[in-house]
């Protein structure tokens, strides 16, 4: 039996289907992925096997190519959330882990470009966790 999961953006415009499994699970710290999730690194979700279907949206989808470098973003041109892609012609699906709306069993198997972590981006378990903002 195979593997399906659901996910969607956050205005909820643009839902999916993966059906198939992951092979890895990397978090990325390149200057590129930092500046495109505003955060420490993405997140996302590789397979050469799994199929993703496009439930609804699909017309809300926009898919950014940086310029001279295999760097690719899609994304709701409602919310902005990042989205599923296909990339190096067609050998990789790229899945953003925060778009899966499902349990996903895989855990990150590495961070990779960590030579390019942000300067405040060291030793962020050592910071006090919050259930919620602390007003």
């Amino acid at each position: 039996m195979s593997v399906k999961h659901n996910g969607s953006c956050l205005c909820g415009e643009v839902i999916f289907e993966v059906e198939g499994e992951f092979e890895s699970f990397f978090m990325c710290h390149c200057q590129y992925c930092r500046k495109d999730t505003g955060s420490a690194h993405a997140s996302n979700l590789f397979s050469t096997t799994a199929v993703v279907t496009w439930i609804s949206g699909e017309n809300n989808i926009k898919t950014y190519r940086l310029p001279s470098t295999r760097h690719v973003k899609s994304f709701c041109t409602n919310c902005g959330s990042a989205l599923p892609n296909i990339q190096m012609g067609g050998a990789f699906l790229v899945v953003p882990a925060g778009s899966i709306d499902t349990q996903i069993s895989n855990k990150p198997n590495a961070h990779v470009f960590v030579a390019s972590k942000a300067d405040w981006d060291q030793d962020l378990e050592q910071i006090p966790m919050m259930e919620r903002l602390p007003c």
